[in-house]
């Protein structure tokens, strides 16, 4: 196997892959290893997300969320088109069912408008039901680009596009990273489970463990990676018509999740959810999912803690309709209140990576950082599916311009270079 390659990507998720195919595409001639801890590319965050192409309506002006995220939509949409992905702009409805939800939902359309979010418009109840017949709203946004893809199938196609541009190019699986070595050189090495490989630019997009390799990197950062696992029920075949697109509730603006929701799945049927529960495992996917060492990191940080006493409430909450499919049905229910528990099974469930500051703050923008040239993406939850073309373009600028230490903090649409 070759050791030695001008570009490595550790993390073969859709960011770290859109990153990879950016590179490819700009430089046909150099070789890119891309190592993957997996037996297979997207196993988590990339292949359980929702499969939604976001709008950007949600995003604060000019972060870099809603900067991304609008490009990101416009480049993914194009992409599918030119290699024969499946998706589909259903359209989204935004539903406020009742009068304290309002104001929120007016903050929303105010964001949209904002953000460029083309051609949203505001429905009353009646209009509402010409879109989706069973759902009951005071009012309601229309969204119509936003839209459904097979996130796994583009990830497959940034594999197929990189290896037929260039062939010594390698998608390196079950590949562990132990050690970072990288100083003020060109050589950056890293010590794995299958050797040690030596670059010039190295990137990290490792999603749930994002915070565990930038530490191996020596990058300080009084933040860290706390895991919500969201589980989703869908339709029953007999109850899949009851919704044509996608329908979301106003989220609650305190957190960076979007509530539970029905969505519209590219391969057929209909998903709700997913909720939003503390998860005792980094890659737990089951309600009983325990990691000794993930709990303890977990526990044992500060941050952590501060979160849970701000939204104590909101977490019981959570992690009552986790182990109830008749509470999750009764949220479901304000939305569509001729839904009934036997419309729905359980389908599956994914955990998001969310980085949480030491102040028990949940970091709510993109956040890339950089030592000694080695760029780490630490925060990366939604829209970052949507977004991964444009906040791939980010990295590439980024891996590309630096080579002094200096963090990179981007926020609000603008970069602030920290030098240490």
């Amino acid at each position: 196997m070759k050791k030695k390659y001008d570009f490595i990507i550790v993390g073969a998720g859709i960011v770290g892959l859109a990153t990879a195919y950016k590179l490819q595409l700009k430089f046909p001639h150099k070789t890119i290893a891309i190592i993957e801890k997996e037996d297979r590319i997207g196993k988590h965050q990339t292949g359980r997300n929702s499969g939604v192409i976001h709008s950007g309506i949600y995003y604060t002006p000019n972060s870099y969320k809603a900067k991304n995220c609008k490009n990101g939509r416009e480049q993914l949409v194009t992409f599918a088109k030119e290699n024969n992905i499946n998706y589909e702009i259903c359209g989204k409805v935004i539903v406020a069912t009742k009068e304290e939800e309002l104001p929120l939902l007016e903050a929303i359309f105010k964001k949209g408008i904002q953000n460029k979010t083309p051609k949203i418009k505001y429905l009353n109840p009646e209009e509402t039901k010409q879109k989706e017949p069973f759902i009951k709203a005071l009012k309601s946004i229309w969204v119509p680009t936003a839209g459904i893809i097979n996130y796994p199938e583009v990830a497959e196609k940034f594999i197929t596009i990189i290896q037929k541009t260039n062939n010594e190019s390698q998608l390196i699986t079950s590949c562990n990273v132990y050690k970072i070595n990288s100083n003020r050189t060109n050589k950056k090495t890293i010590t794995t489970s299958k050797g040690e490989f030596t670059t010039e630019k190295l990137i990290f997009c490792t999603g749930l463990h994002s915070d565990r390799n930038a530490k191996k990197n020596n990058v300080k950062i009084n933040m860290q990676v706390v895991g919500f696992r969201g589980d989703y029920y869908k339709l029953k075949k007999e109850a899949e018509h009851k919704i044509k697109s996608l329908v979301y509730p106003v989220p609650d603006p305190k957190f960076p999740f979007l509530g539970v929701h029905f969505t519209k799945m590219i391969a057929g049927g209909i998903e709700c959810g997913p909720n939003a529960v503390f998860s005792f495992k980094r890659e737990g996917y089951s309600t009983t999912s325990f990691n000794l060492k993930d709990t303890l990191e977990a526990l044992t940080f500060k941050g952590t803690w501060k979160l849970f006493g701000k939204h104590w409430r909101k977490g019981i909450d959570e992690y009552k309709r986790a182990f109830s499919k008749r509470l999750f049905v009764n949220e479901l229910q304000k939305m569509m209140p001729e839904l009934t528990i036997n419309d729905v099974e359980t389908a599956r469930s994914g955990v998001r990576a969310q980085i949480v500051n030491s102040n028990g703050e949940m970091v709510d923008d993109f956040l890339i950082k950089n030592k000694n040239g080695v760029i780490h993406v630490l925060n990366a939850p939604s829209p970052a599916a949507t977004a991964c073309l444009a906040i791939a373009d980010e990295i590439v600028t980024k891996a590309l311009s630096f080579s002094t230490n200096c963090d990179i903090k981007l926020d609000q649409g603008t970069c602030c270079y920290h030098e240490n």
